[in-house]
């Protein structure tokens, strides 16, 4: 079972991705570290004739691998309420790879479990539940499995690892995990 972890933080080792490492401990897992691909905005050409233009950047590569996983975790802090802008970037090419001809976008993500793990502040588990509910709406257009989400407190690096609520779910949502990849 190849699982994929999205992260989608703008610093190294903080307190999403370090959430992210402790769902996955012990599980074989690739990592796809956004803030280190090449993944532009594009203009919106989902109606024009030809549709998208290409782009020269890392998004084929990304979403090729993302395509080839069984399972997926999108790891992001909570920016302004809402998904950080590597993870929106790359969300938003999802139109892109809707209209590609050369795959099946939506069919490769059918049916594929999604995990989600946000960390945020002090009140990150109520003002994150809008962002858990987009993810909702965005695995339900691509017809995929919402199986699951965490939300933790903490804004300087580490200060997630106080949060034992999150750790807690963390620790669980890594055993179902491993009952899967048995």
């Amino acid at each position: 079972m190849k699982i994929s972890v999205i992260l989608g933080s703008s610093r190294d080792n903080g307190n999403a991705e370090t959430l992210a490492r402790r769902l996955c401990e012990g599980l074989d897992v690739e990592w796809i570290t956004l803030r280190d691909k090449d993944i532009r905005p594009i203009r919106d050409q989902r109606h024009t004739e030809h549709g998208f233009e290409p782009v020269d950047d890392d998004y084929e590569e990304v979403i090729r691998q993302v395509m080839n996983s069984d399972i997926l975790v999108f790891s992001t802090p909570l920016y302004w309420y809402g998904m950080s802008g590597h993870m929106k970037n790359f969300v938003d090419r999802w139109s892109q790879s809707l209209r590609n001809p050369a795959y099946d976008f939506k069919g490769a993500m059918k049916d594929k479990p999604a995990y989600v793990i946000i960390s945020g502040g002090e009140s990150a588990r109520i003002k994150g539940l809008p962002l858990v509910q987009q993810f909702q709406y965005i695995f339900e257009f691509m017809n995929m499995k919402f199986a699951g989400y965490v939300i933790g407190r903490g804004t300087k690096p580490g200060e997630v690892l106080n949060d034992k609520v999150a750790l807690q779910e963390v620790a669980h949502l890594n055993q179902a995990l491993k009952n899967m990849s048995v």
